[in-house]
């Protein structure tokens, strides 16, 4: 009697186990675009719940950075596009995730940009782009896509996308979290200028020292800064010791190096026959 209990209870657990993989908790370290179920949600409009204790609200723990982002777009023209992650858990060592994204853009074509091949691709979509399972485990969480302008006459054209930062431990509960942003082009003159646009409260820590040295442009001070004061620093005691020598020497009338025009000039000075 007891061992079919035993059997009854593990019956049960692998069903428990079952449902919570088909819940959709569960990361896709592939990427993930477009509509997935429960409700049609699309992931690059509203975000990833899948690793944050099912949250879903966006959080501003991470900064979700577009660069390269043209004012205006032309017909036809090809813009790079780099995402980033700033902010979220620390990146892992080894080869574990450290994060994804989802984009999706109203028109247009999007596609990887120049070796990024092997860490960007659609879902067979041309207004989709997502991360690879390479892609999940950048070192830096950054990607870059290229979109490609629709035809003259199509209008605002809208982007959404959102990014995911990861721990890479596999669980589904923080420290992991996502933010989202979109925005949209209209269309117009192109004159080659960009931008950034970010979501996030922009609160980044600045990296730690590695190997027991200090970054100086992590204490906001250019290395390049540091080395003109010390130029100047070097210039200033070469000056004032060139004064001191010019001083001591150059008005000494003991000085046996010094010209006749001076010698005569303090003659004239001790006679106090001077006109």
């Amino acid at each position: 009697m007891g061992g079919k209990i035993n059997d009854l209870k593990m019956v049960l657990i692998l069903l428990l186990s079952a449902l919570l993989f088909a819940s959709g908790t569960i990361a896709e370290s592939d990427g993930i675009t477009g509509d997935v179920a429960e409700g049609d949600t699309d992931v690059a409009k509203n975000g990833c719940t899948c690793h944050t204790n099912f949250e879903i609200a966006p959080s501003d723990t991470v900064t979700l950075i577009v660069d390269g982002v043209p004012y205006a777009w032309a017909e036809g023209t090809a813009y790079t596009l780099t995402i980033q992650l700033l902010g979220g858990p620390e990146i892992a060592g080894g080869h574990s995730n450290t994060g994804g994204f989802s984009m999706k853009v109203s028109s247009g074509i999007l596609t990887p940009s120049a070796g990024f091949e092997d860490l960007v691709h659609d879902d067979g979509s041309e207004q989709t782009m997502t991360h690879t399972s390479d892609g999940a485990q950048t070192p830096d969480r950054t990607w870059q896509v290229t979109w490609t302008a629709p035809a003259t006459g199509s209008g605002d054209v809208t982007f959404w996308i959102a990014g995911n930062a990861v721990d890479g431990n596999l669980a589904a509960m923080a420290p992991d979290a996502y933010n989202r942003l979109s925005f949209s082009l209209t269309e117009g003159t192109d004159d080659g200028g960009t931008r950034m646009i970010f979501a996030g409260d922009g609160n980044i820590q600045a990296p730690a020292a590695e190997s027991g040295h200090i970054d100086l442009h992590s204490m906001g001070a250019p290395f390049r800064a540091h080395w003109l004061g010390l130029l100047g620093f070097g210039a200033v005691i070469s000056v004032i010791i060139f004064c001191g020598f010019f001083l001591r020497y150059g008005f000494s009338r003991h000085y046996s190096g010094r010209s006749n025009l001076l010698r005569l000039r303090i003659k004239h000075l001790r006679r106090g026959d001077q006109v």
